[in-house]
């Protein structure tokens, strides 16, 4: 495996179902995530966005192809590999599923505890420094439903980078959000990229936001149909 890359996928194929209500729903899947890099994976509703998001964050079994996750191969790995390794990424998803009648604070704090069962002035100062990170330290001790929707989304970002994940995998992060936070979210991403290198691959159907990708990568009925690579201000297109 490249040691530049931190994700190489190599002719990941994938089904539902079993018998004759099997269906392929992913063809000789292709790509690698450099360190630091922010890739957005796009197309229509049902072309495997959601699919390639949950393998590659070892949510679900490798069936066939091969997926090496920061050296370690996915494709007949334990359930109990595939734990370690989840531990080691954070997940964002389109609802923040923030707990209302908690702080911001808190709900960070359970990103902690529920990794390592911990509950002390360590995992306490861990997320209020996530929380700084994101540009919330002044609303550490505020209730999530006194938040705005950018700043819970913010929250739920902090509560994915606290335990300093080597990658963030994030579904839709933005779509409830105004023009404005969806910017914000993306670019703290982008900049955690370059300060830790921290790398995101975040599904999304928002064109608002992808002028802010390193590489945004096409679906199409389960088959990478196009990568545009950033060189600057523009994209080049090229095919997988």
């Amino acid at each position: 495996m490249n040691r530049d890359m931190i994700v190489e996928a190599h002719g990941l194929n994938h089904w539902f179902g079993t018998g004759e209500a099997r269906k392929q729903a992913l063809f000789n899947i292709n790509l690698a995530l450099p360190r630091g890099s922010l890739t957005v994976l796009m197309g229509p509703s049902g072309s495997g966005k959601t699919t390639v998001l949950t393998l590659l964050g070892c949510l679900r079994a490798v069936q066939d192809g091969s997926v090496q996750l920061m050296g370690q191969e996915l494709c007949g790995a334990t359930e109990a590999e595939l734990t370690a390794l989840r531990w080691r990424l954070g997940f964002i998803f389109q609802s923040h599923n923030l707990h209302e009648s908690l702080t911001a604070l808190q709900n960070v704090m359970m990103g902690v505890q529920v990794r390592t069962g911990v509950k002390d002035d360590l995992t306490r100062r861990a997320a209020a420094r996530a929380l700084s990170l994101v540009g919330l330290s002044d609303r550490v001790d505020y209730l999530s439903a006194n938040l705005s929707g950018g700043q819970k989304q913010r929250v739920a970002v902090a509560r994915a980078l606290v335990g300093n994940p080597a990658m963030v995998l994030a579904d839709e992060p933005t779509a409830a959000l105004d023009k404005d936070s969806a910017a914000e979210v993306v670019d703290l991403l982008k900049r955690l990229g370059a300060e830790r290198g921290t790398t995101t691959l975040l599904v999304t159907h928002d064109n608002r936001i992808l002028d802010r990708a390193d590489r945004i990568l096409t679906l199409e009925d389960g088959r990478i149909v196009a990568s545009k690579v950033s060189t600057g201000d523009d994209l080049d297109e090229t095919l997988e």
